[in-house]
């Protein structure tokens, strides 16, 4: 059933740091009656600052983005702005993600492998009942989950581990912080116990597993 024609048209925001993926979603979304994609973002600082300006009824954002990820935009935007509608595109599907996102204020999750008749379905479902998520996810959800990285790690620790991860060393990462060299070496030793990991390697691929970093 198409939407009236007299309606106001469902306005989107779309956040992807990889042009090609972005101007894909958008095409599948812009061939959708009554809805409207009003501008896109590279990374999360840009999806804020749109969606202050334009006000959209969602937004359809990547979680593994530069600058800002798409959690710490969501959470960002769901304290401002409570009514947009934010739902989560990801490569993704892993339990501690989707809590991780809804914990923030997500409202919806899809995969991006998921067929294109969803994009509609999870636009539509966000709108008329708050929430969406994909059959795939709602499968994941029932399922034991490990513990998630904010059960395992402090706020401070997974900035710091982030970082580590992207090859910076503890000078840089005091620097940025505004921590001092040592207290960052506490901080790395102190998660490496509370991971059991013995080498930046591990850690590395913790990070990545975790999605706090790309491959």
């Amino acid at each position: 059933m198409k939407p009236d024609s007299t309606q106001r048209p469902i306005r989107v925001v779309l956040a992807d740091d990889h042009d090609l993926v972005r101007s894909g979603i958008k095409a599948l979304l812009s061939m959708i009656d009554g809805v409207q994609v009003v501008a896109e973002a590279r990374d999360g600082q840009e999806l804020i600052q749109l969606v202050e300006s334009l006000e959209p009824d969602v937004v359809m954002t990547d979680i593994s983005m530069p600058r800002m990820d798409g959690i710490a935009a969501i959470a960002h935007i769901h304290a401002r702005q409570p009514k947009v509608r934010l739902l989560v595109l990801s490569m993704y599907d892993t339990v501690d993600f989707v809590k991780r996102a809804v914990a923030n204020g997500a409202c919806g999750y899809l995969m991006k492998d998921a067929p294109p008749f969803e994009l509609e379905q999870a636009v539509r479902s966000v709108m008329a009942t708050g929430s969406y998520f994909s059959p795939t996810i709602a499968q994941r959800l029932l399922q034991p989950s490990e513990p998630t990285i904010d059960d395992e790690l402090t706020t401070r620790q997974i900035e710091i581990l982030k970082l580590i991860a992207q090859g910076r060393a503890s000078k840089e990462i005091a620097f940025e912080l505004g921590l001092s060299p040592k207290t960052v070496d506490v901080h790395r030793a102190r998660i490496m116990e509370r991971l059991r990991l013995n080498d930046i390697a591990s850690l590395t691929l913790y990070a990545v597993r975790k999605g706090l970093v790309k491959p």
